[in-house]
């Protein structure tokens, strides 16, 4: 089980499989993540690699979070939050399979985590909207 944020500090290897139905096609992410100390319960996430989506030209992609810990009873928990400090989801550090979800109108998003296999973790994402149907499945990896 893991036991706080301190863990994912580092550089990962990160890749990502898109699978677009409303579209059609696939999107693949190869690249890194990068956890960064950024306050005492808080680490900066940045994402940058490689984006192939479809039948367009490779592109360079890049994603920032924020992730935050907690202390006393909240401790073990995270608060994923946007670049600009709004909410996204929350991780529960004290499941080997935590799940959560952001609805974002008129989108839902859905999470999966899973820690079985730590240090190796994989993330699951399954995004409905109107003009949204895909799933994004992320592999990470100490770098």
């Amino acid at each position: 089980m893991l036991e706080g944020l301190d863990q994912f500090e580092g550089k990962w290897k990160l890749a990502r499989v898109i699978e677009d139905r409303r579209n059609g096609f696939e999107g693949r992410f190869s690249g890194y993540a990068t956890f960064t100390r950024s306050g005492p319960l808080e680490l900066q996430y940045v994402e940058e690699g490689e984006l192939v989506y479809g039948k367009q030209p490779a592109m360079i992609a890049t994603r920032r979070y924020t992730w935050r810990g907690f202390e006393g009873e909240d401790a073990g928990k995270i608060a994923v939050e946007f670049e600009d400090g709004r909410p996204f989801h929350n991780i529960a550090l004290d499941r080997l399979m935590p799940d959560d979800d952001h609805h974002c109108d008129p989108d839902y998003y859905q999470v999966s985590y899973d820690f079985m296999h730590w240090p190796k973790w994989e993330t699951d994402w399954r995004v409905l909207g109107p003009s949204k149907d895909y799933r994004m499945s992320s592999q990470y990896m100490r770098a």
